[in-house]
């Protein structure tokens, strides 16, 4: 008996490989090529499962042309690139790879917010362009991160673990606004206060998005709450592009209206906006929050495990939850 074919759209690791070779008949991307929709569905044919990254969208077009495609696992927590409505209509099995790169992912969200607090890369470009002569007391200086206000917009998983290390190891009060309140016992361990989204864009000396992108959450920080921001304060986003609108926080970045911004995530990135390149004031860094080799080995295996389970039980290990919708429209 012939084993099913998948696409594993771009290149993973060789042990991940190994493991997918037991079950299926595999077509591997070794040159890590980013596809274009043509060559993403036309590599799709035959194909009863694929292996994605954020990188490959999953659209209704693609579905209606590859109707034997069955499964569909992202290597990624978020799915913003999988359209889940349309995948349900055709039959076919969405997964995501939650709680893999938790803590890795707030540990290089906290890392961000420290380098940005702290004019870190500005001042290594400072050092490095030969500018550094002398001491100076108001060299460099930025606001403390210990005994601050840290506001969390997004309480899942990520958000906890990140608000964790606000309050333990910084002494931060941490404040947070997400869809629905945590429970009591979540919100003591987090040691975190509820508060309403004006309430936490006023408050926090350091702002840390990690809210999932959906059509609802598109440029949920703009201009307008941009500007009801400390102006002292700074900003970090490790969720996903389109969540903050890069061009008003590069204007807010430019005229003061915040003091500083950390960003591993952008709109239609790879590209970034090329205002932001203009910042002194920004840290910029190539969506890494999850770059561990243990975390992305993780993620690479759990995606795989799911092809695994959908083509021997026919039950997925982890599928993005029913009522979600997760596309960027």
């Amino acid at each position: 008996m012939s084993k099913p074919r998948v696409l594993v759209a771009r290149r993973i690791f060789p042990e991940v490989m190994a493991r997918l070779g037991e079950h299926f008949e595999c077509v591997a991307n070794d040159a890590d090529a980013v596809f274009s929709p043509a060559e993403l569905s036309q590599r799709l044919a035959g194909c009863w499962g694929v292996l994605t990254t954020g990188s490959e969208r999953i659209d209704d077009a693609l579905l209606q042309a590859n109707p034997q495609l069955r499964a569909v696992c992202n290597m990624a927590v978020g799915y913003n690139n999988i359209d889940v409505a349309a995948c349900r209509a055709h039959d076919v099995v969405c997964t995501n790879t939650p709680d893999v790169l938790t803590e890795t992912t707030a540990d290089f969200g906290f890392a961000l917010l420290l380098a940005t607090a702290r004019r870190i890369t500005e001042a290594e470009a400072y050092l490095r362009a030969g500018r550094w002569d002398r001491w100076s007391v108001d060299m460099m200086i930025g606001p403390d991160v210990h005994g601050s206000t840290l506001g969390v917009l997004g309480m899942g998983r990520i958000g906890q673990a990140i608000a964790k290390r606000g309050a333990h190891g910084f002494g931060m009060d941490v404040i947070y606004h997400n869809r629905s309140r945590l429970d009591a016992p979540t919100e003591s361990a987090c040691k975190a206060r509820y508060v309403s989204k004006d309430q936490l864009l006023m408050q926090a000396d350091h702002l840390m998005i990690v809210v999932p992108y959906s059509p609802s959450a598109h440029h949920a920080i703009g201009g307008a709450e941009l500007a009801q921001m400390k102006p002292t304060a700074t900003l970090i986003n490790i969720a996903r592009g389109g969540v903050v609108d890069d061009a008003a926080l590069a204007q807010a970045l430019q005229t003061g209206v915040i003091a500083a911004a950390g960003l591993d995530v952008f709109e239609g990135e790879p590209q970034v906006h090329p205002e932001l390149l203009n910042c002194r004031n920004v840290v910029l860094t190539p969506h890494i929050a999850s770059a561990s080799r243990a975390t992305r080995l993780a993620m690479a295996t759990l995606a795989a495990d799911n092809l695994v389970a959908l083509a021997t039980t026919q039950q997925a290990l982890t599928p993005v939850p029913e009522g979600l919708t997760g596309w960027a429209a």
